[in-house]
């Protein structure tokens, strides 16, 4: 389950980041509620600060906070994106998607990127029939995500939380199939800039790390 401050998140960046899955999408969403920033003077959100180096800063808190990464992890992502061929800017966010956490939200088999860190630190999701007890394991093309088989035991979890997000309308990206009847998922090829749909501009956390 998120945590309390989990709303917050997004009215401070000013933005939906989908933290609480399925809820974000409706009325009840404190976002659509009261969107302005926390605390007692909350200004309107999306009012963000207008020099430069702000909204550089703003687009990479942004991004970290939608995907739950601590500031020196997320430094860690760019490194690695920089001595990768390609754009870093769109390399790092490939990366992002294919840590286990946001893999097995984005398989709908948790009901946000917190929830699936939780499962797989306790040992509840496998990779290849292997437990990973890593959130940041970065997934590769042919790679099998499934739930433990005592997992799949305990039927109140599985019909009241998975089965009932699997069954939501929300998509799964075309670089994942998800395989409702088994509670399982595939990665089809590694994801690419276009399947990332939120609105990021990722060039603007490449200029920030450069300076």
């Amino acid at each position: 389950m998120a945590n309390v401050g989990t709303c917050s998140k997004c009215r401070q960046v000013g933005e939906k980041l989908y933290l609480k899955g399925t809820k974000c999408r409706t009325q009840k969403c404190i976002f659509e509620i009261r969107p302005v920033s926390p605390g007692q003077h909350g200004r309107r959100a999306g009012i963000k600060k207008s020099s430069e180096y702000g909204k550089q800063l703003w687009e990479k808190q942004k991004v970290r906070l939608m995907y739950g990464i601590r500031e020196r992890q997320f430094r860690r992502f760019f490194d690695v994106a920089v001595k990768e061929p390609g754009i870093t800017g769109e390399v790092l966010l490939s990366l992002l998607e294919r840590r286990l956490d946001n893999v097995a939200f984005r398989l709908k088999m948790a009901i946000s990127r917190q929830q699936a860190r939780q499962l797989i630190i306790h040992g509840h999701i496998f990779v290849n029939n292997k437990r990973v007890v890593s959130p940041s394991y970065l997934v590769k093309e042919g790679d099998i995500i499934s739930f433990a088989d005592r997992t799949l035991k305990k039927t109140a979890f599985i019909e009241n939380v998975v089965d009932k997000r699997m069954g939501t309308g929300v998509k799964v990206p075309d670089w994942l199939e998800l395989q409702k009847k088994e509670r399982r998922g595939v990665v089809l090829r590694v994801p690419i800039r276009s399947d990332v749909t939120m609105p990021i501009e990722e060039h603007l956390i490449v200029e920030l790390y450069s300076k």
